[in-house]
């Protein structure tokens, strides 16, 4: 970040700008105005509705992230980019395997798109004329990504809340640097979700009480990575053989089912390094179950698995062995029901319950 004022911009700086996110690796680039706007105005009232659960740290700073402009004085522009990853084919779980959200087990995006968004700031800092000032965020500061890059004109916001681009679809990480330079925004892509609810009724824990709206405590990837104690009863069938994260909504949108022919080239190696690891890819539910803290903290180092913490993940665990478990988990489960904490033995007493159950059916 340097000097106070922006000055006078030549006509083609987003030309250069354009260029320069994607020399830099970004798959798209568009321009919003800095300020807020109606989808940033709602986030009050969802957090009114109790649909944000835990995540207190939305309403803290919920003004700066109504209006950006809170967060760089004098910002006039937000440059708004995306990475697409490449989620490959899902495959059926194998027995005994569970399910991890398919961004999460390679490279930690955040550090993927963290390199390329300093490249950027520095860059703009370059191509302009004279002094500028910038800040940039990439889901971990106050600030409403997604939102952003609907105004940028990148895609629109379909009815399960994630950014959809009409060529390559959601599977999307985004990134905003805001600036004190005066650039044109882009164009407001049009709705395309149609009549659809693929989205919607796909839902495994029906996170979605309208199209549009999401309620994150029911949502799995909520429940399995933000949440920090048990996982309500009611939900947990819901979450299947799912530890970290959900792609369901995704999974089934028309938009990514296009997407498949559109991924663009990776010049970079940059979706190379956030493609899933092997032992993340399928991982064991028995291998989770067995893994102690130090275990988990070299399994987990560098991706964004971390989130959940060791408790967590072993919380969502328990909930899958329950779900889509075999009599061959029950001395792991049977161990962490002595647990001292009391949470993970709740979770590990009531997979038991379910593996027994299931296995009296198939016995008589």
């Amino acid at each position: 970040m340097r000097g106070p004022d922006a000055t006078s911009v030549p006509e083609d700086l987003f030309e250069r700008v354009r260029a320069l996110a994607l020399g830099a690796g970004f798959d798209m680039v568009g321009v919003a105005p800095a300020g807020p706007t109606p989808e940033s105005e709602f986030l009050r009232e969802w957090i009114a509705r109790g649909y944000a659960g835990e995540m207190h740290y939305l309403e803290r700073r919920v003004e700066e992230r109504v209006d950006p402009r809170r967060l760089l004085e004098g910002a006039r522009s937000i440059v708004v980019v995306g990475l697409v990853y490449d989620p490959g084919p899902r495959a059926e779980t194998a027995p005994g395997a569970a399910r991890v959200a398919r961004y999460a087990g390679g490279e930690d995006y955040h550090d993927v798109m963290w390199e390329r968004l300093r490249d950027l700031e520095a860059g703009l800092e370059a191509l302009a004329p004279g002094s500028v000032r910038t800040r940039s965020f990439c889901d971990t500061g106050p600030v409403q990504e997604r939102v952003l890059a609907a105004a940028a004109g990148l895609g629109w916001i379909g009815k399960n809340t994630c950014l959809i681009h009409p060529r390559l679809g959601s599977y999307l990480f985004l990134g905003v640097v805001l600036t004190d330079l005066e650039l044109a925004a882009g164009a407001r892509e049009p709705d395309h979700c149609g009549s659809c609810r693929a989205c919607i009724d796909a839902c495994p824990t029906r996170a979605f009480p309208e199209a549009y709206v999401l309620d994150a405590t029911r949502c799995i990837s909520y429940t399995t990575i933000e949440a920090r104690g048990p996982i309500d009863a009611g939900l947990r069938a819901g979450h299947g053989d799912r530890v970290f994260g959900c792609d369901v909504c995704q999974e089934v949108c028309p938009w990514n089912l296009r997407r498949r022919r559109e991924i663009p080239a990776d010049t970079q190696g940059l979706r190379a390094r956030l493609r899933p690891r092997p032992e993340w890819t399928q991982p064991s539910l028995r291998w989770i179950l067995d893994l102690g803290d130090e275990a988990w903290r070299a399994a987990t180092r560098g991706t964004a698995l971390r989130r959940s913490k060791h408790r967590g993940l072993l919380r969502n665990a328990l909930v899958a062995a329950g779900n889509t478990g075999s009599a061959e988990l029950i001395p792991a489960l049977r161990r962490h029901a002595e647990s001292g904490d009391p949470m993970i033995a709740e979770h590990a007493r009531w997979a038991l319950e379910q593996l027994e159950r299931r296995t009296d059916r198939l016995r008589k």
